[in-house]
C-alpha cells in the first residue's frame, strides 16, 4: 500500500499544470492543494508531459515506474561522472545505490521534482567533461527551468566558463541559458510579465519552520528573521569567494585575468580542455582534469547547501550524489575512509530522522563543516613545475623507447 501522504506533492503538481492545459498563462492563477505554482516553466512543460501520460495524473503507480526509470538514467550520468574522475572507491557506490531510503522515497514514492532536475544538470556536467559547453549550458538552463537550486552551480559555472574562454568568450554562453528561460517562459511572460518573474524566481520566500532539517536547534523567531537570512547569504557568498581566490583558481596570476580572453593571458596559457587543465593552472590538489571540472561545480553547490536558509526532505537530493566525490577528491589513507563512510552514514540519519531533532540538526552541520574544512585543508596549493602534460603519442613512444 502506498503511504497516504504519497499523492500529496503529485496531486499538487497536475493540478498546477491542469490550469496550463486548459488554457490558463496567467502564473498567478496556477495553483493547487499546496499553494501557488512556484516553479519556472520548465517544470510546467516536463508535468504536463507526465499530466498525459499518466491519464490526466490519475496512474500514480506509472509515474512511479517512469521516474523509476529516472532514477537509474540518474544513477547512470553519475557513475559516468564518477568513472572520468577516477577518485571514488568502487565499494562507496553500493551506499548511493542501495543504502539511502530517503533518496528511493524522493525519487520513487514521492515523485517530487527535484530529481527530474538534478537528472538534467548531471547530463549537463557530463557534457562539460566532454567539452561541449554549448550544449552543456543550454541543459544546465533548462534544469533550472525546473526548479531553481540548481542556480547553486552557477557560480561555479560562471568560473569555468571565463578560465576556458575569457569575458567575451564567455558571453554567448550566458546568452544561450538567457535565452532558453525566456523562450520557455514566453506565453506566460507575454500574458503576465510580472506574475510570472515573481512567482517562478522568487528569492526571498519564506519556509515553514515544521519542514526544515537543517535549523531545528534555532528558535522559530531567529529562523523567520531577516537578518539570520541576511548573514547566511552573506556566508555564502564570502565561501563562494575564498573558493575561487584560493582553491579554484590556482594559477599565481591575479584572478582578474580570467577576464581576458585565453589566448592573450601572460604567461600565455593553454585551452582549458580536459587534457590540459591542470596545466594551465599549478596543480591544487591530486585531480585529474575532469575531476578538476566536477570539484568546481560540486564544491559550489555545497557551498550553498551549507549556506541555505532552510533544507527540506526532498532537498536531500541536491548534493546526495555529489557526496562520495566531496568526501574522497582530497588525498585519502587507508584508515581516513572509515571515517568518510562514517560521515556518510550519519548524514543519512540525519535526513532519515522525522520530524528532525536539534540533534540531527547539529549532526548534519557539523558534518557539512568537517567535509568544509577537509575540502579547504585538503586542496591546499602545492608547488608544482608548469610542464605540459605529455600528448598520448608521445606517452606511447615513451612506453615503447623503455
Amino acid at each position: 500500500r502506498r503511504p497516504a501522504d504519497t499523492e500529496i506533492d503529485w496531486k499538487a503538481y497536475m493540478q498546477e499544470v491542469e490550469g496550463f492545459a486548459n488554457g490558463t498563462l496567467d502564473y498567478t492563477q496556477l495553483k493547487g492543494d499546496t499553494g501557488p505554482l512556484v516553479y519556472p516553466a520548465g517544470f510546467v512543460y516536463i508535468f504536463l508531459g507526465l499530466y498525459y501520460a499518466t491519464g490526466r495524473g490519475s496512474d500514480i503507480r506509472l509515474a512511479q515506474y517512469l521516474f523509476a526509470g529516472l532514477y537509474l538514467l540518474n544513477l547512470l550520468l553519475v557513475f559516468r561522472i564518477y568513472c572520468r574522475t577516477n577518485k571514488v572507491p568502487p565499494y562507496v557506490f553500493f551506499f548511493m545505490c542501495c543504502a539511502s531510503y530517503r533518496i528511493h522515497s524522493i525519487f520513487v514514492l514521492r515523485l517530487f521534482n527535484d530529481p527530474v532536475a538534478m537528472a538534467i544538470l548531471f547530463l549537463a556536467i557530463n557534457l562539460f567533461l566532454e567539452e561541449r559547453w554549448s550544449w552543456g549550458c543550454l541543459l544546465f538552463s533548462l534544469a533550472v527551468s525546473v526548479k531553481m537550486n540548481i542556480l547553486l552551480f552557477a557560480p561555479g559555472l560562471l568560473f569555468l566558463l571565463l578560465q576556458r574562454f575569457g569575458l567575451l568568450g564567455c558571453i554567448p554562453k550566458l546568452c544561450i541559458c538567457a535565452l532558453l528561460q525566456v523562450v520557455l517562459g514566453l506565453p506566460f511572460l507575454l500574458v503576465n510579465p510580472v506574475g510570472y518573474l515573481t512567482r517562478s524566481f522568487d528569492l526571498g520566500r519564506q519556509f515553514q519552520f515544521k519542514w526544515t532539517v537543517n535549523w531545528r536547534f534555532l528558535p522559530e523567531e531567529v529562523f523567520q528573521n531577516r537578518v539570520f537570512h541576511a548573514a547566511l547569504l552573506l556566508a555564502h557568498l564570502a565561501g563562494l569567494v575564498l573558493f575561487a581566490l584560493h582553491r579554484w583558481h590556482s594559477s599565481k596570476e591575479n584572478i582578474l585575468t580570467l577576464l581576458r580572453d585565453p589566448g592573450k593571458r601572460k604567461p600565455a596559457s593553454p585551452r582549458l580542455t580536459v587534457n590540459n587543465i591542470l596545466w594551465q593552472a599549478s596543480c591544487v590538489c591530486p585531480l585529474n582534469a575532469s575531476a578538476w571540472i566536477v570539484f568546481i561545480l560540486f564544491s559550489s553547490n555545497f557551498l550553498g547547501v551549507c549556506c541555505s536558509r532552510s533544507l527540506h526532505y526532498q532537498f536531500y537530493v541536491w548534493y546526495f550524489h555529489t557526496l562520495p566525490y566531496l568526501l574522497w577528491c582530497t588525498p585519502t589513507t587507508k584508515l581516513a575512509h572509515m571515517p568518510k563512510v562514517l560521515l556518510l552514514g550519519v548524514i543519512e540519519l540525519c535526513w532519515n530522522t522525522y520530524p528532525s531533532t536539534v540533534c540531527s540538526s547539529l549532526s548534519l552541520h557539523i558534518c557539512h563543516g568537517l567535509i568544509l574544512l577537509q575540502l579547504w585543508y585538503g586542496t591546499a596549493p602545492t608547488p608544482v613545475s608548469h610542464t605540459p602534460p605529455l600528448s598520448r603519442k608521445s606517452t606511447a613512444m615513451s612506453k615503447k623507447a623503455q
